[in-house]
C-alpha cells in the first residue's frame, strides 16, 4: 500500500475506500465513514461531469489517503521477513549492465493450451520482482504484433473483439497473475472441426522497449541515533525524522536538477528497507507520501472546486498554475513507511536521476516451445548469453539441514468452526527445501487426537468418548475433521499428536569438469540421467566463478513415450555454470508433532436438529 496524491482514478478510489478494513480505532473508523458518506452526497449534488469527475476524482484520493493512514497505524504487530530488494543490483557493475541484462535477457514461450483456438504466449523476464519492488527503474514495454509461420503479421489488439472474424493478439484473459501473456485466438466456427496442427502458428513476437538508467544509487544506513540529522552524500541527502519499532518518517532531496530525459516521467527515487534485531530483512506494509501540508493544499482545492457551478479551462489552468507553485517551493520530499516488524536498523536508497541513460530497443523475439515433459530426442538450446542470479537460493536451500525443533517451530495452527458438522483444525507450516524433497513414501504412523471437556476455571477437564465416526485425521494433509452432531458435549480441547515428516539430506559439491557419470554440461544446460538420479531424490543447484548461484530458466523431462518413463531431464540456467550442489534425500523421518489446542466454539444453533 503505497498511496500517493493524486491517484488517476476515482472510481478505484472509491471502491478501495468501501472495501473491507477492521482498524481497531473504531472512532476513527465511523468518521471517516461519515466522511465518506458526505462526499458521496455531495457529488450527487454537482450537475457538471467535467467537474463531478475531477471532485471526485481528487476527493476520492484524500479520502483513499486517509484510510490507508488508518490501516497502516491500526495493522497488527507481526513480523514478516523478506528479501533484500537491492541485492540484482550488486550483481552487475553498473545500472546499465542491469538494464542490458534485463532486455537481453527476455524471451518468449508457447504455453501449452486445451482449446483447438487458443495459443497463450508467455513473455518471460530475467528477473522476478514483487510489489512494491517492482523493477528499479522506470520502464516500457509495448506489444506490436505477433508473425505467424505463413508469414501473416498480425497486429496486437488491446482487447480481444467478439466480432472480429480473423486470428487475434491480444492480452491474455485465462492468467490474471501474469498481466503479461498474451493470447493468439483464432476464429471458431461452430460445427466445423478444426485441425490445431494446420492453423498458422506464432514464431515471433514484435514490440519496443524503453528502460531508464540512473546515474547511480546511493544507500544510507542508519538508526535511532540519527533521528533529527541529515546526512549528505555529492547531490543526494536524506534526514531522519523519526523511527519508531513499525515505521520511519523520512525527508530526502537531490540537489540537482532531474535529466532532461526523465523530467516528464512519474519517478519514486526512494527504496527504504528494515532489518530487525536478527539481522534479517523485514517487510514493507506501504507508505504514505504526502505531508500535512501538502495534504492541507488539496484539500483547499477540493474546497475550490466544490464551490464551482460548472468546470471551465479558467479553472483548470488557475489549479493547475496553484499546484505547480505549490510543488515548487516543496524542496523536499516526505516518506512515512511502515514495516510488518520491529525496525533495528534502517537503509534508505536514492536513485539518482540527475543524469540518465535511455536504452530504446526494437523486440523481435522467436516464440519458443518447452514443453514440461517431451519425447524428442535431442536437446532444444536455451541459451540467452545473460548471467542472473538467484538470491533466494541460500535461503531455500538452509531447509535442507532443518532440524526437528525448526520444523516444530514452524507449525502454525488454524481452526474453522463455521460449520459444526464439519469443524477443522489444520496444522501447517511455511514450505522449505525440506518439503521438496519429502517424496511420496510416507508411513505417518499412529495420528491419535482426544477430545476435552472444560472445568469451571477453563482448564482442560474429562476426556469425551466419541464413535469413531465423529471425527476423522487425514495426517498427509495434516487436518482433523469433527462432527458436533456426534459429540455428547461440547469440546473444549483436543490433545494429540500430528506427525510431520523430515528427509535427511545429503550435500556434495563437484567441479562441472569431473561430473559423476550419469550428470553432464552442455553449455549452460545441465542433462541429468533421471535413472542413475531419480527426480524425487535428487536436486540440483548451479553456481558460476563468482560463488553466486544461477537462475535456472525452466526444466524439460525427456521421455521414452508419451506413456513411458522419464529418461533424462534437462536444466537450463541464466549463465554457465562452473559448479554443481548435489543434494540427495536419503532417509525421510517421521516426527511427532504433540499438541493441546484450545477449541474454538461453534454456534451451536447451528447443529442438525
Amino acid at each position: 500500500m503505497d498511496v500517493r496524491l493524486p491517484l488517476t482514478s476515482a472510481g478505484i478510489c472509491l471502491a478501495l475506500l468501501l472495501s473491507g478494513c477492521s482498524p481497531s480505532d473504531e472512532k476513527r473508523q465511523v468518521s471517516l465513514e461519515e466522511k465518506t458518506a458526505q462526499f458521496e452526497q455531495s457529488l450527487d449534488t454537482i450537475t457538471d461531469p467535467k467537474l463531478k469527475d475531477a471532485v471526485a476524482e481528487l476527493g476520492g484520493s484524500l479520502l483513499l489517503l486517509e484510510r490507508a493512514q488508518l490501516k497502516l497505524d491500526t495493522k497488527p504487530a507481526e513480523t514478516d521477513y523478506g528479501e533484500d530488494v537491492l541485492a540484482i543490483l550488486k550483481h552487475y557493475p553498473t545500472p546499465q549492465a542491469l538494464v542490458d541484462t534485463y532486455i537481453n535477457g527476455l524471451f518468449v514461450l508457447q504455453k501449452d493450451s486445451s482449446s483447438d483456438y487458443l495459443i497463450d504466449l508467455q513473455p518471460v523476464f530475467p528477473f522476478t520482482f514483487g510489489i512494491p519492488a517492482a523493477f528499479l527503474f522506470p520502464h516500457g514495454l509495448e506489444w506490436q504484433s505477433v508473425t505467424l509461420s505463413n508469414k501473416r503479421v498480425i497486429p496486437f489488439q488491446p482487447e480481444w473483439s467478439e466480432t472480429d472474424p480473423g486470428i487475434q493478439l491480444s492480452p491474455s484473459s485465462s492468467n490474471l497473475t501474469n498481466p503479461d501473456d498474451l493470447t493468439v485466438a483464432y476464429p471458431f466456427i461452430d460445427g466445423l472441426d478444426v485441425d490445431k496442427q494446420q492453423q498458422p502458428q506464432p514464431v515471433s513476437l514484435q514490440g519496443k522497449v524503453e528502460v531508464i538508467a540512473p546515474r547511480r544509487l546511493y544507500s544510507f544506513d542508519l538508526t535511532k541515533k540519527d533521528v533529527g540529522q541529515t546526512h549528505t552524500n555529492d547531490n543526494l541527502s536524506v534526514t531522519l525524522l523519526k523511527l519508531t519499532n513499525n515505521y520511519a518518517e523520512i525527508e530526502y532531496n537531490n540537489s540537482l536538477p532531474l535529466a532532461s530525459e526523465v523530467s516528464e516521467t512519474p519517478l519514486n527515487p526512494l527504496i527504504v528497507q528494515a532489518r530487525d534485531s536478527t539481522g534479517q530483512f523485514i517487510t514493507r506494509a506501504g507508505s504514505i507520501n504526502e505531508t500535512a501540508t501538502q495534504i492541507a493544499f488539496y484539500q483547499q482545492q477540493l474546497a475550490k472546486m466544490q464551490q464551482q457551478k460548472s468546470w471551465s479551462p479558467a479553472l483548470e489552468k488557475q489549479l493547475n498554475e496553484e499546484q505547480r507553485t505549490f510543488e515548487k517551493q516543496q524542496a523536499r520530499h516526505y516518506s512515512k513507511v511502515y514495516f510488518n516488524g520491529t525496525i533495528e536498523t534502517l537503509e534508505v536508497s536514492l536513485l539518482d536521476f540527475s543524469t540518465a541513460t535511455v536504452t530504446r530497443k526494437d523486440l523481435n523475439l522467436p516464440v519458443r516451445h518447452f514443453e514440461a515433459s517431451t519425447t524428442a530426442k535431442t536437446l532444444q538450446p536455451l541459451d540467452l548469453s545473460v548471467v542472473v542470479y538467484d538470491d533466494q537460493a541460500p535461503t531455500w536451500l538452509k531447509g535442507a539441514t532443518l532440524s526437528e525443533e525448526q520444523l516444530k517451530k514452524g507449525v502454525s495452527i488454524t481452526q474453522s468452526v463455521d460449520d459444526p458438522s464439519a469443524a477443522r483444525i489444520e496444522f501447517s507450516h511455511l514450505r522449505s527445501f525440506n518439503d521438496e524433497l519429502l517424496g511420496t513414501s510416507f508411513s505417518p504412523g499412529e495420528s491419535p487426537v482426544s477430545f476435552f471437556t472444560e472445568d469451571s476455571h477453563g482448564k482442560r477437564d474429562e476426556p469425551i468418548e466419541l464413535p469413531s465416526q465423529a471425527y476423522q485425521i487425514d495426517p498427509l494433509r495434516g487436518t482433523i475433521t469433527y462432527d458436533l452432531n456426534l459429540f455428547p458435549q461440547a469440546p473444549a480441547y483436543a490433545v494429540g499428536s500430528m506427525p510431520l515428516f523430515l528427509a535427511t539430506v545429503d550435500k556434495k559439491t563437484v567441479d562441472a569438469h569431473q561430473l559423476p557419470k550419469g550428470l553432464e554440461l552442455k553449455g549452460n544446460a545441465l542433462v541429468v540421467d533421471l535413472k542413475a538420479f531419480p527426480a524425487q531424490d535428487w536436486r540440483f543447484f548451479a553456481k558460476d566463478d563468482s560463488g553466486h548461484y544461477l537462475k535456472e530458466i525452466l526444466s524439460v523431462n525427456h521421455e521414452a513415450s508419451a506413456q513411458g518413463p522419464a529418461l533424462f531431464a534437462v536444466h537450463y540456467f541464466y549463465g554457465q555454470p562452473t559448479r554443481l550442489e548435489t543434494y540427495q534425500r536419503t532417509d525421510l523421518t517421521t516426527v511427532q508433532y504433540g499438541y493441546e489446542v484450545k477449541l474454538d466454539q461453534a454456534d451451536m444453533s447451528r447443529l442438525d436438529q
